[in-house]
């Protein structure tokens, strides 16, 4: 992609602006284990909680974050260690565009893992970010390329605590004991934590953003409860929830109440509390069987929680095709990396465990030799 800047030039890109991935076809009869989407079998039926919500025509003077939504959201996050001021974004994508909007400027640089979730990488590269890229293994990012990217300049850092997209990683205990001593020596870096797999995680969150001053924690419901309620919760440092929430009064207003009631129906409520546990313990038995079949075939994997494993591969589109060919359906890791590493992305959302042999044979068979994950 070449780039025109006028008087500042003619350059080449890494990657275009904005490259978004978009939503990749499934042929008939072939199985679906590219969407990376929850299972929709296991999502609670919000229809059964009208009776629950509070509808009005609601007005501009009562408009943003509700409290009630607030106060079940600071006694959820205290059970996890997570304390500081909250407010609600229209989900995960939007409170990081509006905390990022609020620390730096366009053409700075930002440290996020590597590989990567898709649309977070696209909307820092539409926006005018420089990114950093962060090596990761099963534990989260590396501390030591943490460091390096902190002092050589980036401003703001990236990571999910866990469910990361596409790997599966979860921050460990010890892992994120050294990711807060990184940044405890950049204090002046912005830190984004996504936890967006939540309520389903079958391990505890270790926390790691509010080692920095400046920092934004974000939960959103998607995953748990269904994509469209596009509802985050977010917890951070005062000044930089003070600078979301008035810029988004200024323009988008607030997050609709019928949404932010609709949530708190369904945090209140014990059928959908028993439905996000079975959908917890179901995600990890269809991941883990995945996990150990590819293991059992020397291919090794680090996916722990989430919808989806990461398999190194010889040659991606090679490994697509071929399982495309075998009836399977998988993403490609060029939408994922900043490097070039060769991968695919396999989605373990709605993959039965007795499946899993069959999804494994033919994966042994397309990744060809490849190195295994750092």
């Amino acid at each position: 992609m070449v780039e025109t800047g006028g008087r500042a030039g003619t350059f080449v890109r890494q990657r275009s602006a904005f490259t978004p991935v978009g939503t990749l076809t499934v042929p008939a009869g072939v199985r679906d284990l590219v969407s990376g989407e929850p299972d929709p079998a296991l999502l609670p039926d919000l229809s059964l909680l009208r009776g629950k919500v509070e509808i009005s025509g609601g007005n501009y003077r009562d408009g943003g974050p509700c409290p009630d939504l607030l106060d079940l959201a600071r006694d959820r996050f205290a059970a996890d260690g997570v304390r500081g001021e909250l407010t609600v974004a229209s989900g995960a994508l939007d409170a990081f565009e509006r905390g990022l909007a609020a620390r730096l400027e366009p053409g700075d640089t930002i440290a996020i893992e590597e590989p990567t979730w898709a649309s977070g990488r696209d909307l820092l590269l539409a926006a005018g970010y420089q990114v950093a890229p962060i090596a990761i293994d099963g534990e989260g990012p590396l501390p030591g390329q943490l460091d390096t990217a902190l002092a050589s300049g980036a401003r703001a850092f990236i990571l999910t605590s866990r469910g990361q997209n596409p790997t599966g990683a979860t921050v460990s205990a010890e892992r994120a004991q050294q990711l807060r001593d990184v940044i405890a020596r950049h204090r002046g870096v912005f830190v984004i934590e996504d936890d967006h797999w939540a309520e389903l995680s079958q391990t505890p969150l270790h926390f790691v953003a509010d080692a920095a001053d400046r920092w934004m924690f974000v939960r959103s419901v998607s995953k748990p409860y269904g994509p469209d309620l596009r509802t985050a919760l977010v917890a951070a440092d005062a000044d930089t929830k003070a600078r979301v929430q008035g810029r988004m009064a200024l323009g988008h207003g607030w997050v609709s109440r019928l949404l932010q009631h609709f949530v708190i129906a369904a945090w209140t409520d014990d059928g959908v509390a028993e439905t996000i546990r079975r959908a917890g313990r179901t995600y990890v038995e269809r991941q883990t069987a995945l996990r150990e079949a590819l293991a059992a075939r020397g291919i090794a994997t680090w996916g722990t929680s989430g919808l989806n494993l990461w398999v190194p591969v010889a040659d991606e589109t090679a490994a697509v095709v071929s399982l495309r060919d075998a009836g399977y359906a998988v993403a490609p890791g060029r939408g994922f990396s900043f490097h070039g590493d060769q991968g695919i992305r396999v989605s373990t959302a709605r993959l039965e465990p007795d499946a899993a042999p069959a999804v494994a044979d033919a994966i042994a068979y397309a990744s060809g030799p490849a190195a295994p994950p750092v």
